[in-house]
């Protein structure tokens, strides 16, 4: 099963969600947002195939941030994504693309029967 997990390595979340991976012995890829990037053709398809709106951390500290207006400006998807390309920190972590599709957010309990 090929899986890539894509996210920020000192994330509280994506550490969570990898040492539950390497638990259940699971194998995946790490995409490091800081050192790789943001690949956006990944990134168009997470928000075609689950919409933008899961994927934009409003709790996180990049969101609160960001000043007022900046934060109201993010109305659509082409707004999310080009916040989501400039600061990658506000995507939601971590993203897991698996054969069965996409995660967003770790939940062991949903991860278990996704990745199973």
């Amino acid at each position: 099963m090929n899986i890539t997990v894509y996210g920020i390595p000192n994330c509280d979340t994506v550490k969570k969600a990898r040492a539950w991976l390497d638990e259940q012995g699971v194998a995946y890829v790490f995409h490091d947002y800081k050192k790789q990037g943001v690949p956006l053709a990944r990134l168009d398809g997470w928000m075609q195939q689950l919409g933008w709106e899961p994927l934009l951390n409003r709790k996180g500290t990049t969101w609160r941030k960001l000043d007022a207006e900046r934060q109201a400006s993010i109305q659509d998807a082409a707004s999310a994504r080009d916040l989501m390309v400039a600061q990658p920190s506000v995507i939601r972590r971590p993203v897991v693309e698996h054969p069965g599709g996409v995660l967003v957010g770790f939940d062991a309990e949903e991860w278990g029967r996704a990745l199973a």
